[in-house]
């Protein structure tokens, strides 16, 4: 019996009750939740439903608990039922109930933890949007690690999910990053303002081999020629170094396509249909004070020139009539004084942003070595990048480390730590549970131990205490893959896969999957080989979920 199934029970129950004692049953919800008590002792489970319920209806909550104990004990799978305190339901499941999971995990297999939480909401999630002046920087990585996972968590709760990388290629970074090739290409120190590091030497030297012409012509041709083949090589390192990450967009949105199809022109008509929009100083502006944003923002200068923040609009607007529910951003710590202008923008668009618009704020990440920041990198010169944590590390300690983390907390990643094959290591400590659980299988296969089909799974010998603590971890899998995509928090994934990891080790050192020498197979060798199996499962789905590899092998 899953939680689900159980809190379905716990629901029926209720609706027996209210129908038995004349009740209003339009007072039960649609759904109930259980909990897993601290302490073992007190059950498998608990409800509070008759709390909650009780001054709904009138009745003292012990008294609606009593009720809902006696309906509840007749429900098959249900060991016992025990009231406590002010009226929790505390729950056992008999053995074979609480065993049966097994089998449900390992013939669901990869839909195992899916669910339908967000079903029929349809998502666009921006994340990195880096402009190609330089390789992925480690704060653009850890919104690549936790975007991605976001990503494949929504999903899994049924959402209907656009992934989005934004670029510019024009404006005063670009024209700074031009420049610096151009001075590269040419043997000159890198303008003050621009960019060092060997990559721009390494692009220099491939654009002059693709264009030599470029050697002749007049600065600002030749700061041109940089502009487009630089931006263009740069933007495929970008999407190649992400590509090898694990990481690939649905969709790279150019903000130049917003201007080139007038879509800031519409944007404005929009907004002033609203009414918001005003004009003053020779300038058009956004009235954005009028829902709560310190002041009012300018769309176009007195020169004509559009501002950054229409083309936010634009683009903001362009998600939406793309047909996407809510817009979800991902932006860096220096980008706290974003979220209120672009509330207010959405508002002035008629939106709700409590409904439409979620900006995400990740903080800032170090590598660290012997106690020490690593400040430079050995081609961007002033950054770490992607290649570097990465070579550091490698990509599935990568991802899992920039994932196990709350992103609005800042990090520092230990190399040392990272790279250590112990188990004070948490991504090879949950990987070795994805190795171990594979190589029970192969040496169950060895000894001549089939797992058996379904039918003479025998789930009531799975009563060992071990093996309890397991299957209740293994049923908190749909729940936290739940809560990590409703509440945008994709650590709270590793975070369980270590607990998992730990109740499987135990369940392993105390219960014997693989009979011994000549001992004979039986019943329970087969019950916990699919225990064993059914932990795999999860440690598969969930490690998938991050982005990260379940080696059959370490």
């Amino acid at each position: 019996m899953t939680p689900a199934e159980l809190a379905e029970a716990v629901l029926a129950a209720a609706h027996s009750v209210f129908a038995d004692r004349g009740l209003d049953r339009s007072a039960l919800p649609e759904h109930t939740t259980l909990e897993r008590p601290r302490n073992p002792e007190h059950g498998d489970y608990a409800a509070t439903l008759a709390l909650q319920l009780s001054k709904k209806v009138g009745v003292p909550p012990r008294e609606l608990a009593t009720a809902l104990a006696t309906e509840l004990g007749s429900t098959a799978g249900i060991k016992s039922v025990e009231i406590a305190g002010p009226g929790f339901l505390n729950i056992r499941l008999d053995a074979a109930a609480a065993g049966q999971l097994a089998r449900t995990i390992v013939e669901a297999g990869e839909e195992y933890g899916r669910g339908d939480r967000l079903a029929g909401l349809k998502i666009n999630l921006e994340f990195v949007s880096a402009n190609p002046t330089g390789p992925v920087h480690i704060g653009g990585v850890r919104w690549a690690a936790v975007g991605d996972a976001l990503s494949r968590l929504l999903r899994a709760a049924g959402a209907e999910v656009g992934t989005e990388y934004y670029f510019n290629d024009a404006g005063s970074q670009i024209d700074r990053f031009a420049r610096s090739l151009l001075a590269a290409a040419r043997g000159e120190a890198a303008p003050e303002d621009g960019y060092g590091g060997a990559y721009i030497a390494e692009i220099a030297a491939e654009v002059t081999s693709r264009r030599p012409e470029v050697e002749s012509l007049d600065e600002a041709a030749a700061q041109e020629v940089f502009r487009v083949e630089g931006v263009a090589l740069m933007f495929e390192e970008i999407k190649s170094s992400l590509r090898d990450f694990g990481v690939e967009f649905d969709t790279y949105f150019n903000e130049k396509d917003l201007h080139d199809r007038g879509e800031l022109e519409h944007a404005l008509t929009r907004l002033r249909e609203q009414g918001h929009v005003f004009d003053a100083d020779g300038a058009t502006w956004l009235r954005t004070t009028d829902f709560g944003d310190d002041k009012d923002r300018v769309l176009r200068k007195s020169n004509g020139e559009w501002t950054y923040f229409a083309a936010d609009c634009a683009y903001y607007l362009d998600k939406r009539e793309r047909g996407f529910d809510r817009v979800v951003i991902m932006l860096g710590a220096d980008h706290h004084g974003y979220i209120g202008r672009m509330r207010a923008m959405a508002a002035c668009f008629g939106d709700d942003p409590e409904q439409t618009l979620e900006i995400l704020i990740g903080q800032l990440v170090n590598l660290v070595r012997d106690g020490a920041p690593v400040r430079m990198s050995k081609r961007a010169g002033t950054v770490v990048t992607l290649e570097d944590l990465v070579d550091a590390i490698g990509v599935d300690a990568s991802r899992y480390a920039l994932a196990r983390y709350s992103s609005d907390s800042p990090i520092d990643i230990d190399i040392e730590l990272w790279t250590r094959a112990t188990r004070d290591n948490p991504v090879y400590y949950v990987q070795y549970v994805a190795a171990r659980t594979a190589n029970v299988a192969r040496n169950a296969a060895e000894v001549g131990l089939p797992r058996g089909d379904a039918d003479s799974f025998r789930p009531e010998l799975l009563d060992h205490d071990k093996e309890n603590d397991l299957l209740k971890a293994l049923a908190e899998f749909p729940a936290v893959v739940a809560a990590a995509a409703e509440l945008r928090e994709p650590h709270r994934v590793a975070r369980y896969l270590e607990d998992l990891a730990g109740a499987y080790h135990r369940f392993y050192d105390n219960c014997r999957i693989l009979p011994r020498g000549d001992e004979k197979v039986t019943d329970l060798h087969r019950a916990r080989l699919w225990l064993n199996d059914a932990t795999r499962v999860v440690i598969a789905n969930g490690l998938r979920l991050l982005g990260v590899s379940a080696p059959e092998r370490m």
